[in-house]
């Protein structure tokens, strides 16, 4: 969330930014100040108002002690009128600060100058192209045929349990889904980040706090019963184990990282695009997720940033790092790199991770802060980015390493993990 402090001094500034994200902010940057101005001139007559209450109090016992009974009654009167006053103000700056909220949440976070102007996907910058695309035999099929016709993955059976979007993995898929949990996790923790494992749901404060409320709601599956929500990434419950502290700047960098099952309704997907495992409706993923200091956070996102293209160099998958434009950022990101590896079977690129710096967005949704080397309280910088996401990894595995025997040879890095060496 954008702070008061920020629309107030530079309004203009945060309108030309969000227009980078083809977000036209003028209406609301206006009615926020204007809201803004009649809070503030509301709290300084409460307080003044508290003030002359306080004054009147304290004189009563000064008038009763002085024998004026007449002139106290006519104070306690007045403290009454006075309190009567205060409410109504009190209720009415609630109101205010309340109606403020509601429209400070509908303003995304600005785009850093580094985010390339742009309404779609097709206008994300390639920064780095890398790995090379391996030979297939003539008799390469897509991740959905190898997986049906080697039995390591049952969509139809999904499709009996639950519904579309939700694949059972059998006998080596299922340890493929192991290992690469396991590989990725192992990675992480010696790259310094600390396993957690959180929960797989999450309360609303929680869902608000890093941005998926209210902009991302209808993409999140709700349990009514207990007003709780499916976590649609690790992001939202490691994030917000820092949720309404404040740390010391020694405490920084703070580097965690996580596996968990996520779920996404991804209402309105259809289409080849959606095929195999290309989109789900629950999926299995490893996040990382630092705080750091605000000088801190984009030397902090090119390490994130250089951490997950080594994961992907170690899988020998080809790949490339999009910056993604203004128009197909998200509502919280200031910056987002996004990796991509290609599906010769499909002959198409998959998205399998995004990392971004989030700035001082999440954080001031949820008060994480630390006091400087002065005293004052600041706002830390978040960060994240998946390590990986396993359904289009395991997609662009099984299409790259096809052997014309039918066999898929399993990337070295991972044979540790799986104990064997080749899905047959």
């Amino acid at each position: 969330m954008l702070t008061l402090k920020l629309l107030r001094e530079q309004p203009q500034f945060v309108i030309e930014r969000l227009a980078v994200k083809n977000f036209d902010a003028k209406e609301i940057v206006e009615k926020i100040l204007k809201i803004d101005q009649e809070r503030r001139a509301t709290q300084a007559t409460l307080d003044e108002n508290f003030a002359l209450q306080n004054k009147a109090a304290k004189s009563i016992g000064a008038l009763m002690k002085e024998g004026k009974k007449k002139e106290a009654e006519e104070a306690k009167k007045k403290v009454a009128e006075l309190k009567n006053v205060s409410g109504e103000l009190s209720i009415k700056l609630e109101e205010l600060n309340a109606k403020q909220l509601e429209e400070l949440v509908l303003l995304p976070n600005l785009p850093c100058k580094e985010v390339p102007e742009g309404k779609s996907a097709e206008d994300n910058v390639v920064v780095k192209e890398g790995g090379e695309r391996k030979v297939l035999p003539d008799n390469a099929k897509p991740h959905w045929e190898l997986a049906k016709e080697l039995g390591i993955i049952d969509f139809d059976l999904g499709v009996k349990l639950t519904g579309a979007g939700f694949p059972v993995y059998i006998g080596k898929g299922s340890k493929m889904q192991r290992a690469l949990i396991s590989y990725f996790l192992d990675r992480n923790t010696k790259a310094g980040y600390t396993e957690v494992q959180p929960p797989l749901v999450v309360n609303e404060a929680s869902a608000f706090a890093t941005g998926q409320l209210p902009d991302k709601g209808e993409q999140m599956y709700f349990i009514g019963l207990d007003n709780f929500y499916l976590i649609p990434t690790a992001e939202v419950p490691v994030t917000n184990i820092y949720r309404d502290m404040i740390l010391s700047p020694k405490e920084f960098p703070i580097k965690m990282t996580a596996y968990t099952q996520c779920f996404r309704r991804e209402a309105g997907s259809y289409g080849k695009d959606v095929r195999g495992l290309n989109r789900l409706h629950q999926f299995d993923k490893v996040e990382i997720v630092q705080m750091t200091l605000p000088e801190d956070s984009y030397r902090a996102l090119d390490e994130m940033v250089a951490h997950v293209e080594g994961l992907v160099k170690e899988l020998g998958l080809p790949y490339r790092i999009l910056r993604l434009c203004g128009g197909d950022m998200s509502f919280t990101s200031a910056i987002t790199y996004d990796f991509e590896v290609y599906s010769q079977a499909q002959g198409r690129w998959l998205e399998v991770s995004s990392v971004s710096n989030f700035e001082t967005y999440q954080a001031n949704r949820m008060k994480l802060r630390y006091k400087d080397e002065e005293g004052k309280v600041q706002h830390a910088h978040t960060l994240n980015g998946s390590s990986l996401a396993l359904p289009r990894i395991l997609a662009a595995i099984l299409e790259d390493n096809q052997l014309s025997d039918g066999r898929i040879r399993v990337p070295e890095c991972l044979q540790p993990f799986t104990g064997f060496e080749f899905i047959d």
